[in-house]
């Protein structure tokens, strides 16, 4: 009689191991296949067929299909995914330029240059442009200027204001 021959698999810790890769080796199948899929759909120089054809290969034949995908098309597959996260980031930033612009009480610097621009051009007088001065300077916004109401350190709601 021969002793009896143990393999590396009759162990439980090593059975454990290779169940939680496996396991592991098969979420990650299924998220590189449907990550193709995406990437089927999103590529815009596949017409109709193309990508009727890439997804009946790659969903009836998955294993095949999936290298296949990945050997011919998967340089421009990163390219793509690379072009839609920087189009939606852009997309992000102009709504958020577009959202933070509109809406909000302009500051009280712009308020004094729409102001001194008004004056320069003819289309108030200096005792106009004073009391305006003075109205946005006690309106109480603490904006960018950091006047916290009344005149200016320089004593600008006197006549040297203008």
């Amino acid at each position: 009689m021969s002793p009896p021959t143990y393999l590396a698999y009759d162990y439980p810790l090593l059975s454990a191991f290779w169940t939680m890769l496996w396991f592991f080796l098969w979420v990650m199948w299924f998220i590189l296949l449907v990550r193709i899929v995406f990437d089927i759909f999103r590529d815009d120089s596949l017409g109709g067929w193309g990508k009727a054809g890439w997804l009946l290969f790659v969903l009836l034949l998955p294993f095949l299909g999936v290298f296949v995908y990945l050997i011919v098309r998967g340089t421009s597959m990163g390219e793509r995914e690379i072009k839609q996260a920087r189009a939606q980031q852009s997309a992000v930033d102009a709504y958020v330029r577009e959202t933070a612009g509109a809406g909000g009480r302009p500051s009280s610097a712009d308020e004094l240059t729409k102001l001194s621009e008004m004056r320069s051009r003819g289309d108030i007088t200096d005792d106009e442009f004073r009391r305006a001065k003075e109205l946005v300077l006690s309106s109480g916004s603490t904006g960018s200027t950091g006047f916290s109401g009344g005149s200016d350190s320089t004593g600008a709601s006197g006549p040297s204001g203008r």
